[in-house]
């Protein structure tokens, strides 16, 4: 009888024992691969990742504790992110984070299962259905910069009423959208009385001297640029070339006149850092990124560095100044 029962409380005990060891095996790591175009030693890029991180330690992930990262970095280069979106795709992720649409392209041709969390898209050509429904494995915020073009260039011209030539230093490569937004804004250049030329800047290594050289030879008195990933990468060379040349220009992004740039108008670029992390969060509890609508912003700044104007010898008209939501002394 004492066999008996021994044998039964042994049984019980392992059993026990089995039990406790299941309930005590380590729950699964969610696993991110984010892939930014920029680089990695960029100032701007590491204060944008720092959003992220925190966000996601406000809502309960640790990076290297309950959650990992894989990051990859373009570096400017749009060539070297199909080769990088692929490499997080084999470290079978959770969810892709791109910063940008053109990072999101070379992650949507390398997968059409992982959820795809873009932070700042430019162009939602071929990455969702629509805002409201994205449709695929990829949602998250778009800047609807482009469309500011327009708006832009009736600000510079504002600050510049006696010119009548200005250049869009566009590039095109992996922006579609960007081309018909082109067309569309020298309706705006045609209303307000000024010439809009459009240059490329195309190649895998610019010749951005070249660019404003002959800017100044052909007597353009201002220019418009977009924050694309190669401009970006670019920043430092481009600003202290509009400086050197004295030549006025509006930017998409704070970020560049914070760092000696004229004139931006355009949304936040960090919030959708912040909000990413929610977005991740999401898709992690179950949601679905075709039915996570695309984010846009809702208010746009416009930022005046007045130490940059007076370096150019430009005086920066009282109505404009009053329209100011940052002006840097």
């Amino acid at each position: 009888m004492r066999k008996n029962i021994f044998c039964v409380a042994l049984c019980v005990l392992l059993f026990a024992l089995c039990v406790s060891a299941e309930t005590q095996q380590p729950a699964k790591v969610p696993r991110i691969g984010f892939l930014h175009t920029g680089s990695a030693s960029d100032p701007v890029n590491s204060r944008r990742l720092d959003v992220f991180r925190q966000s996601l330690r406000d809502l309960g992930y640790i990076e290297g504790k309950n959650i990992k990262i894989e990051y990859r970095y373009g570096e400017g280069k749009s060539e070297r992110l199909q080769q990088l979106a692929e490499e997080l795709v084999r470290f079978n992720v959770d969810i892709l984070v791109a910063s940008t649409a053109t990072a999101a392209r070379s992650m949507r041709k390398a997968t059409t299962t992982i959820p795809i969390v873009v932070a700042n898209m430019g162009s939602l050509t071929g990455l969702v259905d629509s805002l409201a429904r994205p449709g695929g494995n990829v949602t998250g915020l778009t800047h609807i910069s482009s469309e500011l073009l327009g708006k832009r260039l009736e600000l510079l011209k504002e600050v510049l009423p006696k010119v009548s030539r200005f250049v869009f230093l566009d590039d095109t490569t992996g922006a579609g959208g960007y081309e018909r937004v082109a067309k569309e804004t020298q309706s705006a250049a045609k209303a307000l009385g000024v010439k809009l030329q459009v240059v490329e800047v195309k190649a895998p290594n610019p010749d951005i001297e070249g660019v404003f050289q002959t800017m100044v030879k052909k007597r353009v008195g201002g220019f418009i640029i977009e924050a694309t990933p190669r401009m970006s990468f670019h920043r430092k060379k481009i600003l202290a070339l509009a400086q050197q040349n004295r030549l006025p220009a509006m930017y998409s992004e704070e970020e560049w006149v914070n760092a000696g740039g004229l004139m931006s108008y355009g949304a936040n670029r960090n919030e959708p850092y912040r909000r990413v992390a929610v977005y991740v969060d999401k898709i992690l509890k179950g949601a679905k990124p075709a039915e996570l609508p695309v984010e846009q912003p809702t208010k746009f700044d416009l930022v005046i560095n007045l130490k940059s104007a007076k370096q150019i010898g430009l005086t920066i008209p009282p109505n404009v100044l009053a329209r100011a939501d940052k002006v840097i002394r």
